[in-house]
């Protein structure tokens, strides 16, 4: 069967990245294929007919939700009805799940079908709604094994496509040309820190990994930090915190952007838990996750979330790989403690390295034509290919 009509709804820029990306591999295999619904300046240039400009979902806290609700509200009957009228072989939900799987829902309900298109962390706090997920949507379409894992266990069809961001890296990359990039010597250590790309990460987390580098410095005088900075912004709150530390100068280079340069050069990483953990394993390097955030956020916290763990590699690979310190245990001196214990054991960082060059190349799967090819059946209402179906002889849904 052709695919012929798509309907795509994108909520912000992540979803415009992905959402092109899906575009060109349904391209690919039905060049007539026509698109509409929401997207960006990526999927308008691969032909998108965005029916709203894609920040009219782009809302983010709950005052702003709630200000914003009565337009969502208009927004989302607008496309439903826009949807129906069209007439779509399937509708596609790109991230935004608190928009997106409302719409599909009305649309499945109504006849169409309907995918959605990276899973929201069901798995870890609020288990209850993949009840409602069931209801919404035809197939979930995951990045990572272990949210397919979690989504067949509870009887709703799933496809695992790999994560885009693991065919983007490469399996194969060069500290030492990295290093000479950055202005690094190759026959120093080298320790990137990684405080966040959020005022607030910077806030609760920038003085602990300021005071645990320089921890380090001083029992390790051959040791260079290299701190990436995600905007202009975090820059000078970093400069700042850098101005109280004087024993760090000459010590850190403060670079713009460049995170992954930064991973890629070092021999381990400190960071903060979130997307920044998962990069630093498909740069395949040892790493120290550490995280505080406001006292009654952790509260809530401990008693919402249901994981083990905080960090992907470590729910990637069902065990503790990746050392973890969470509110009070992420001290100075714990972290330059278990930094320090990582830097004298160089057979234990290949050993984890190798062991994440692996799980990158189970990672790397084409994302986007193996999402394009469970549309693709969706659509003409077949079984999702073997391709795409999860491997799950060995997995455990946390």
């Amino acid at each position: 069967m052709t695919v012929r009509r798509v309907y795509l709804v994108a909520g912000e820029l992540s979803g415009d990245i992905l959402g092109a990306g899906l575009m060109r591999a349904l391209k690919a295999r039905h060049p007539g294929v026509a698109f509409r619904g929401i997207g960006g300046p990526r999927m308008i240039k691969e032909g998108i007919d965005s029916r709203f400009p894609l920040e009219t979902l782009s809302v983010m806290g709950l005052v702003e939700v709630i200000r914003h609700l009565p337009g969502l509200v208009r927004v989302r009957r607008t496309l439903r009805q826009d949807a129906l009228d069209w007439q779509p072989d399937i509708m596609v939900g790109i991230d935004a799940p608190d928009f997106n799987l409302g719409l599909e829902r009305q649309l499945r309900e109504a006849g169409l079908t309907t995918a959605h298109y990276v899973s929201p962390s069901v798995w870890a706090w609020r288990q209850g709604r993949v009840k409602g997920i069931s209801r919404a949507v035809d197939a979930m379409l995951t990045f990572l094994p272990f949210e397919a894992a979690f989504y067949a266990r509870h009887r709703v069809p799933v496809a695992f496509v790999g994560h885009p961001l693991a065919d983007e890296l490469p399996l194969h990359n060069d500290r030492t040309a990295t290093r000479a990039d950055l202005g690094l010597s190759d026959a120093e250590q080298v320790l990137a820190v990684l405080p966040g790309s959020r005022a607030s990460e910077i806030r609760f987390l920038g003085e602990t990994f300021l005071a645990a580098a320089e921890r380090l410095c001083a029992e390790r005088p051959g040791l260079s930090v290299v701190i990436p900075a995600a905007t202009p912004a975090r820059r000078d709150e970093l400069a700042a915190l850098l101005a109280s530390h004087p024993a760090l100068q000459g010590r850190v280079t403060l670079v713009d952007g460049r995170s992954r340069e930064a991973m890629v050069a070092s021999d381990a990483v400190l960071l903060a838990s979130g997307t920044a953990a998962l990069e630093a394993m498909l740069c395949h390097r040892a790493m120290l996750v550490a995280y505080r955030m406001a006292p009654m956020t952790h509260w809530l916290a401990r008693r919402l979330v249901k994981t083990e763990w905080i960090s992907l590699p470590n729910l990637i690979a069902r065990e503790a790989l990746v050392p973890e310190l969470i509110q009070d245990a992420a001290s100075p001196e714990a972290i330059a403690a278990g930094l320090g214990e990582m830097l004298d054991d160089p057979a234990g960082r290949a050993a984890l390295e190798a062991r994440f060059a692996a799980m990158h190349a189970g990672l790397q799967r084409d994302a986007s034509r193996r999402a394009a090819e469970a549309i693709e059946a969706l659509a003409a209402g077949r079984p999702l290919p073997a391709s795409v179906a999860p491997e799950l002889a060995e997995e455990v849904a946390p």
